[in-house]
Parts: structure tokens; C-alpha cells; sequence
């Protein structure tokens, strides 16, 4: 038997090492369409906001859909378990930091989730003249499919810290077959997450309409902590673009891929879509919304795990209303307010007239990006610096 080789480490790289490049032209941001198509749902700009009971409750997914995006609701989350939701985000936002998890643990486990109430939620959407999108764990993709169907959804996410197509189960445990879900619901299924190109191209295979790309980086996510999983968002990025490009020479079907986490300015937005993305997930920006159901507080989907939580209950604090956050005015300098006019600013100063333009943007590797002649502003909390 020869001598074992040495484990070989390859870089990889998160958005904030990373810069975008200036072209041989720039155009009027007038000029500059930021619309896409996901999953069959127009969109006057890419980005969803996170299936985050911190984050989307119908009214807020109604606001934001109003401005042109797509907030995702938790099927599993407290909407759905409780009547009176707002009553237990409250609670939530009030617990003392030492005593959350358990707290949390207890509201997320002493009720089980309604049928009648996630019909209910989803209805509650769809009257606001707005898509209904919404999600589940793939132990539950099944029968809340269906009710969300039964209940008028326009799309269904099966979302876990880790998804892949070949999942070894125990003897006679059910296990989610994908390509059976796709081809039952009328609706497009969409699936997250992954980091690779291999499993996302077969994640594709399955005919998901789009795939969510990130493990671990979100803000309030604790993953990498707990488990020492995950990869820089940046690579995964590009990696999982490169599949979906395979895939389209493959197949001739195009099916996006989503920047879901670790994405918290306007310039991390720009990053992800240069990268590769077609689409951002967004969490903590809208998190400190004046609407925001966590009330200035923002936590991880497994933070309730009752076995091994895997997410912090994070206070990100009240910036101003989603409008702002959104598409303004802004009145701060940090990249957190008017993300749509930034993604717009951005791409006429590149010299992309829209998103898929986007993905033939130079990108360098700048590991002084968030320090070159950012003195002041690192010593004063000031602009990149504010906390």
C-alpha cells in the first residue's frame, strides 16, 4: 500500500474579499431593467425575503410583494401554529438572551402546526393582490404541497440547512422523493440548499424551478459553529452558477439560482449577482423593518431544533419602514436602505443593462475592499463601520 497523500485545501472566498470591476462603459440607471422571472412569479427585482418568522408574516410578505419582490412564508413557523402569532413574537422578542432557546424550543413544539391556519396564512397573502409563496422542512414537503395548493400558492420551497438527492434513510423511514413532488404539484417547487456543483446540477435534474445556494452564512445562523459546515458564499456562488449553465446546455431549461444568506448590504446584493446569482435571499436587512414581525429581533430557522439548535436570537434593531429598506429614500450610508436604487446604481455604472449582464461583470479577489482608506470610518463606526 503506497503512502497516503495529504488532504489538499482549496480557497474559497466570501463576498466581502471579493470586488466588482468597472467595464469600458457605463449607461443611464434609467436604462437598467432589474426585473426577473423565478419559479413562473415576475418580479420588478430579485430578492425574497427569508422564510423567517422574524421576517415574513403575511402582512409583511404583502408589503413586499406590493414594491415588486417575494416574501417566503414558514409553513412550520409560529403563523401557522398559532392564531394569535403575534402574541408569541412577542414573547419572543421579550425573553431574556439567557433563556431563549428553551423558550423558543417550548413555542415551536408544544403546538403543532394547523392545516386550517396555513390555509389561512397563504389566503391571507393572496388577498393583497400579491404572490404566495411559501416553504417547508422535506419531512413536510408532502402534505403542506398540497395544502398549499389546496390554499392558492403560486410556488412551494423545500428548504433544510442541507439538501441533497441521495439521502440514506433508515429501514422503512419515508423519504421525500423530489422528482415525485415536482411532478405532483401544479405549482413550481423550488429547493434549497447547496453549495456544489455536483448536487445542485442533480438537484436541477429533478425539475426544480430554481435553487437556493448557501449554508450556513446568515446572520442569525449558527451552522458553521455547530456543525463546521458550510462554504464561503462567493465560491458557492460561482460554483452553483456553473451548474446551472451545464444544465441549461444539458437540458435547454434555464433554472435560476438564489444567494441565500450572508448577504446584509446593497453591495452584497451587486457581489452575488456577479458572481452568478439570478436572485438574492434576504433576511437580517429586512429584519429591521418597522413591520418586521421579530420587533427588532431576527433568529435562525433552527433555533428551535430540539435536539441541537443551530441559530442565535440576534437583535438587529428598527432602521425604518420596508418601503425605505427597499426602494427608499434613504436616509442612511451603510448600504441598508433603498437596495433597489443601489442594485439599479450599480449595474449602469458597470455598464449591465440587466441582471443576466450582471453575471459577465469582472470580479477580483480585494481582501483590503473593507479597509483601504477606511480609517475614519472604522475609527468613527461611521458608513461601512456603523454598528
Amino acid at each position: 500500500m503506497g503512502a497516503a497523500s495529504p488532504k489538499q485545501f482549496i480557497r474559497a472566498y466570501g463576498l466581502d474579499e471579493i470586488a466588482l470591476v468597472p467595464s469600458s462603459i457605463t449607461i443611464d440607471p434609467e436604462l437598467v431593467d432589474t426585473s426577473v422571472t423565478i419559479a413562473g412569479i415576475n418580479m420588478k427585482f430579485p430578492i425574497f425575503a427569508s422564510a423567517m418568522d422574524s421576517v415574513v408574516s403575511p402582512k409583511t410578505a404583502g408589503i413586499i410583494g406590493q414594491h415588486g419582490g417575494v416574501g417566503v412564508l414558514n409553513l412550520e413557523g409560529v403563523q401557522t401554529r398559532y392564531e394569535d402569532a403575534d402574541t408569541i413574537l412577542e414573547k419572543i422578542a421579550s425573553v431574556d438572551r439567557n433563556e431563549y432557546v428553551q423558550t423558543m424550543q417550548a413555542l415551536y413544539q408544544n403546538q403543532p402546526v394547523k392545516d386550517e391556519l396555513v390555509i389561512q396564512r397563504i389566503k391571507e397573502i393572496k388577498a393583497q393582490g400579491v404572490p404566495a409563496v411559501v416553504s417547508s422542512t422535506p419531512q413536510s414537503a408532502t402534505r403542506l404541497g398540497k395544502l398549499a395548493v389546496e390554499a392558492g400558492a403560486d410556488a412551494f420551497m423545500v428548504q433544510s440547512t442541507v439538501t441533497s438527492t441521495r439521502f440514506k434513510g433508515k429501514e422503512g423511514q419515508a423519504i421525500l422523493d423530489l422528482s415525485e413532488l415536482c411532478k405532483a404539484l401544479p405549482i413550481p417547487v423550488m429547493v434549497g440548499n447547496s453549495t456544489t456543483t455536483d448536487v445542485t446540477i442533480e438537484l436541477m435534474r429533478t425539475g426544480v424551478a430554481a435553487v437556493f445556494i448557501g449554508i450556513g452564512p446568515g446572520a442569525a445562523c449558527t451552522t458553521r459553529g455547530v456543525l463546521g459546515i458550510g462554504v464561503p458564499m462567493a465560491t458557492a456562488i460561482v460554483d452553483t452558477a456553473l451548474a446551472r449553465d451545464q444544465y441549461f446546455e444539458e437540458s435547454g431549461r434555464y433554472i435560476p439560482v438564489i444567494a441565500d444568506g450572508g448577504v446584509v448590504t446593497s453591495g452584497d446584493i451587486c457581489k452575488a449577482l456577479a458572481c452568478g446569482a439570478d436572485g438574492v435571499m434576504i433576511g437580517s436587512p429586512f429584519a429591521k423593518a418597522t413591520e418586521a414581525p421579530g420587533r427588532g429581533f431576527h433568529w435562525g430557522m433552527a433555533t428551535p431544533n430540539a435536539v441541537l439548535p443551530r441559530g442565535a436570537r440576534i437583535h438587529v434593531g428598527t432602521i425604518g419602514s420596508l418601503k425605505e429598506i427597499l426602494v427608499g429614500p434613504s436616509n442612511t450610508d451603510d448600504g441598508s436602505q433603498n437596495i433597489v436604487g443601489a442594485i439599479r446604481t450599480c449595474l449602469a455604472t458597470l455598464g449591465a443593462a440587466n441582471i443576466r449582464e450582471m453575471h459577465d461583470i469582472n470580479v477580483v479577489v480585494a481582501p483590503s475592499l473593507l479597509t483601504e482608506g477606511k480609517i475614519y470610518q472604522r475609527a468613527q463606526q461611521l458608513g461601512m463601520y456603523k454598528k
